[in-house]
């Protein structure tokens, strides 16, 4: 069986032979270049053909993060791990956006390094818990957010639309029967099948609807 071919991109040497003598001696993994720089990890990226970087962030000239988006362009085969002292959401969504394929501090352990080397090799994306708390988080902030700009349901018909927006405006039920060219006993059909809908009980809850998913603003 072929071993898994690591590169190990970090500007501090002794991080460099400190990773590089933990994984080793690994049973079917090899160390096949050292780099001190984005710009190095590139080369030997190009020279080496490895299978997995462990890449840090803060380098000088490039930095890991522009380094990774080279690498995946010279092969997207090649699984990039981030091994950085650096989490933060900001570090984590760049990360992420250029490709990467992992994401972990620099104080995990022995086990945890490899567990998360053979799995990117495997084709799998492996983060710790703390990196999924900083991913999750911001994803979830960001479904809230769209849930908060929503548009109105589907359920609900073009005229059923401009009803509840009028409505929700404080137009009465007359001044919105001549904005629409429509009786004053259809506009009141249609408020009555918008709050079924939306299960609604009154206008008030009505206009607080339109106000939340930004229907009508305040």
């Amino acid at each position: 069986m072929d071993k898994i071919r690591i590169l190990i991109a970090d500007d501090h040497r002794l991080v460099r032979e400190g990773i590089e003598s933990m994984i080793e001696g690994a049973q079917g993994i090899e160390v096949v270049g050292l780099a001190s720089s984005g710009e190095e990890a590139i080369n030997l990226a190009r020279t080496e053909k490895p299978d997995v970087v462990l890449m840090d962030i803060i380098m000088p000239g490039m930095n890991g993060i522009e380094a990774a988006r080279w690498v995946k362009e010279i092969d997207e085969n090649i699984r990039i791990i981030m091994l950085t002292m650096e989490i933060s959401k900001d570090y984590v969504t760049a990360a992420i956006k250029s490709g990467v394929d992992g994401y972990l501090p620099k104080d995990i352990s022995k086990k945890t390094l490899l567990e998360a080397v053979r799995s990117v090799y495997e084709g799998q994306r492996y983060f710790n818990d703390a990196i999924k708390k900083l991913i999750f988080e911001d994803f979830y902030t960001e479904e809230k957010l769209k849930n908060s700009r929503r548009a109105l349901p589907n359920e609900l018909t073009k005229r059923e639309n401009e009803v509840l927006a009028l409505v929700a405006s404080g137009k009465s039920n007359r001044e919105v029967s001549e904005i629409l060219s429509i009786s004053v006993k259809t506009v009141e059909t249609h408020k009555t099948h918008i709050l079924m809908k939306l299960g609604l009980s009154n206008n008030t809850e009505l206009i607080r609807y339109a106000i939340k998913h930004n229907i009508i603003s305040v």
